[in-house]
């Protein structure tokens, strides 16, 4: 049985203007990777209403697990989750649990649990909390959607909230070769070999160093044994 797909969709005028690099997609496909979960897709858009709406109801639509990460903030950019609820056709509101924790929060801390971080509680009608013992401020789930923070310490807490549930399937391994040839004589070879393992997936990454030409092919796979044969043919077609 196939593994489950996801997508990610990266929230934010600071990505796309390189203020601020991403570094959730990196820390998700890892997590994704070990799970059992293949992600497939990765959606970088502003901060803009329509824009969000439509990435979010194309990939709830095309993948099992959609994880979302930026705009649930205190600021008026943060519209993250009203986009969520307009997308899924639901009211959106301050919700008690969200309050409740969040209250408790700055009141630990003596700080005033003012209208801007009451914004952080706006929870759409039937959505589910994501836990988020770093910073408090929950995300949250709405059906196959995960609703998640973008500074990377709080989303990879709401990542390891999430996993446990969550239908993984089987990790996804990989081997990998350095071969001293330019891919320009290694592409037929490494093509046949594809097409002798098709269950597995084959990239070529090119580099050049001291002016000589090389190649680090990856294979990918679920199944270890075929991995390890196709791997083993691999560095019989080009030996050291």
């Amino acid at each position: 049985m196939p593994n489950p797909t996801a997508a990610m969709l990266v929230i934010g005028d600071e990505i796309l203007s390189g203020r601020t690099r991403d570094a959730n997609m990196h820390y998700l496909a890892q997590e994704f990777t070990k799970h059992g979960v293949d992600l497939r897709e990765v959606r970088v858009v502003s901060d803009d209403r329509p824009a969000i709406v439509a990435a979010l109801n194309a990939l709830r639509k095309g993948f099992d697990v959609v994880v979302t990460s930026g705009g649930i903030g205190p600021t008026h950019d943060d519209i993250t989750a009203d986009c969520v609820a307009e997308a899924f056709g639901v009211h959106i509101d301050v919700r008690d649990d969200a309050r409740a924790l969040l209250a408790a929060h700055y009141e630990r801390q003596g700080v005033e649990f003012n209208a801007a971080r009451q914004r952080m509680a706006r929870i759409p009608d039937g959505a589910t909390l994501i836990d988020n013992p770093v910073s408090i401020a929950p995300g949250f789930t709405m059906e196959n959607v995960h609703v998640m923070a973008g500074v990377p310490a709080v989303f990879q807490a709401m990542v390891a909230s999430i996993l446990p549930h969550l239908t993984g399937g089987a990790p996804l391994l990989s081997q990998s070769l350095r071969i001293m040839r330019g891919e320009g004589e290694i592409a037929e070879p490494l093509a046949a070999l594809a097409q002798r393992y098709p269950d597995l997936s084959m990239g070529s990454y090119p580099f050049q160093r001291d002016g000589v030409y090389g190649a680090n092919v990856v294979i990918r796979g679920s199944d270890g044994g075929r991995v390890e044969r196709a791997m083993a043919e691999l560095a019989g077609l080009f030996p050291a």
